[in-house]
């Protein structure tokens, strides 16, 4: 067996395919509860903070009656199959809600009959169209008191989102994932845009699948879920994703079950990558080891002989002209997926603390463990940040030694508010003078050595006792002095406040004239 563009299998027959289906819309929406229920599990109870931090793919199977029964046949349902993705609504996830639009083959759109559209929800529909998907507006939560879907609607049609009834030919359909109410509806109208659309793909030839995540972990290593575009993966065959390569020896199905075989839009997990393939990347079946590996040798020398022949370097310029009073701090990032990842770095990106630049140095997927605390060792000041992984004890002692600081999360904003006060606190300091008045001299009296009497009046703010002051003649700091008597209506006073004429003994080495300004300021550190 080569790889599956190879010209022997071209005019392999093609057969009709399960639909891939896309769940989109915003946090907090129903599109974890709608899988949830379609599935018979429970996701959402496992999902920290309530909110989808990685995407998933589950195979489920809706029973339809037969097209060719007659009417009131009590013959058997036909079972029909449909891979869902389930995608993140928060904002940060935004990479992984493209990659699930380009995977599928029909969207639902997700809108809370509650709330309506929301920022999210346009988001996610941008993308639907950017992937020119076929798509279904679902609205969810019907059961809710303050439902109202034709405030729905409404909103959607004020958003250019025009549904059947409303001036479109979108279809829609209400439905709630906690009773259930509606959902046959809306698997029936998945099955049926299928058939409108006729999705098919070859069985007899090896596969081509597309890589919607990786991870890994101690024990399985890194494992990569897969959609299979098109051929049929079997065991025994060889994966290759970009350089990436993995036996087809642990293949299971979304359920965890060990399979040997999977057809076209079918999600699987593959277990045994000697590194995580490129997430969004297609990967392609061999026979044999020598094959898969000369495949990557050939690929890796044909985008050598591009780099070269662009001329690109590698060398990143950005951080040469740095501000000696920017303070770099270095972050090493660790995450249960490559999904978690893209999510972690954009979070981060957003960022934008006065005199900080965070960098980050190293990121990967997998727990925290050794390698990353030698690291941080050898660029002082980094933090170690991990997202749904573990520290064992070990590392956190090794840690501990070495003065090595690490936080762990499991809901994004918790770490990007952390992150951003602790970058506030490692801000370096800058001494900034504060005016707190100002006075134009309107006598010269007396000097001696370098103490002078004066006469003036306070145009701004107050002067006071004591005060540090600057001397500026024709709007140019000339000397600085400071406030070492001060007289109002010829008595002896702390502070004189704008409007009012005073005297005073000033402390300066270059002699004031009439019309010369002091302007009074005091230091702060921030």
């Amino acid at each position: 067996m080569s790889k599956n563009t190879s010209q022997p299998h071209i005019s392999a027959e093609k057969t009709s395919r399960p639909p891939v289906v896309v769940v989109m819309g915003h946090v907090d929406h129903g599109k974890s509860t709608l899988l949830d229920y379609i599935r018979n599990t429970n996701i959402v109870d496992k999902e920290v903070g309530g909110i989808t931090q990685r995407m998933s793919a589950y195979e489920v199977v809706h029973k339809v009656a037969n097209s060719n029964d007659k009417k009131g046949s009590t013959s058997k349902k036909e079972e029909r199959h449909i891979t869902f993705l389930d995608t993140p609504g928060h904002e940060s996830f935004k990479a992984i809600r493209s990659r699930g639009a380009n995977a599928a083959d029909i969207a639902i759109l997700i809108v809370s009959a509650e709330d309506g559209v929301k920022p999210q929800t346009l988001d996610a529909y941008r993308e639907i169209k950017a992937a020119n998907l076929p798509y279904i507006v679902g609205i969810s939560k019907i059961d809710k008191p303050n439902a109202n879907i034709d405030r729905v609607k409404l909103s959607l049609a004020e958003n250019e989102i025009y549904v059947e009834g409303y001036g479109g030919t979108i279809p829609f359909v209400p439905f709630s994932g906690k009773t259930g109410a509606g959902i046959d509806d809306l698997l029936d109208m998945i099955l049926l845009t299928a058939e409108v659309e006729d999705f098919s793909a070859q069985k007899d030839v090896p596969a081509e699948c597309l890589v919607i995540e990786a991870n890994r972990d101690k024990v399985r290593g890194t494992t990569a879920t897969l959609i299979v575009k098109n051929g049929t993966l079997k065991a025994g065959a060889f994966l290759v994703a970009g350089d990436a390569m993995s036996p087809v020896r642990i293949m299971e199905n979304s359920l965890g079950k060990a399979v040997k075989e999977a057809g076209p839009s079918m999600p699987v997990r593959i277990v045994g990558w000697d590194h995580e393939p490129e997430v969004g990347g297609m990967c392609f079946t061999f026979s044999t080891k020598k094959e898969a590996e000369k495949y990557i040798e050939a690929e890796q020398l044909k985008a050598q002989h591009e780099k070269e022949k662009s001329g690109k370097s590698d060398l990143n310029r950005g951080n040469f002209n740095e501000l000696s009073e920017v303070s770099t701090v270095p972050l090493i990032v660790k995450a249960d997926t490559s999904g978690s990842i893209e999510a972690l770095k954009y979070e981060i990106s957003k960022l934008k603390i006065d005199r900080v630049n965070l960098k980050i140095v190293m990121s990967g997927i997998g727990d925290i463990g050794e390698n990353e605390i030698k690291s941080a060792i050898g660029v002082p000041g980094t933090i170690i940040i991990g997202f749904t992984v573990k520290v064992d004890g070990a590392t956190k002692r090794f840690a501990e030694q070495n003065k090595i600081t690490i936080h762990t999360f499991d809901i994004i904003y918790k770490m990007t508010e952390w992150l951003e006060a602790e970058a506030k606190e490692r801000a370096p300091k800058v001494e900034i003078e504060e005016q707190k008045g100002v006075a134009k001299i309107l006598k010269f009296f007396s000097s001696v050595r370098d103490k002078q009497v004066i006469g003036a009046r306070v145009e701004s703010g107050a002067i006071s006792f004591n005060d540090e002051i600057k001397i500026i003649r024709r709007d140019v700091e000339i000397a600085r002095g400071r406030v070492r008597e001060l007289q109002h209506m010829k008595s002896k006073v702390g502070s004189v406040d704008e409007g009012k004429e005073f005297g005073a003994l000033l402390e300066s080495k270059i002699e004031i004239a009439p019309g010369d300004k002091i302007e009074a300021f005091h230091t702060v550190t921030k």
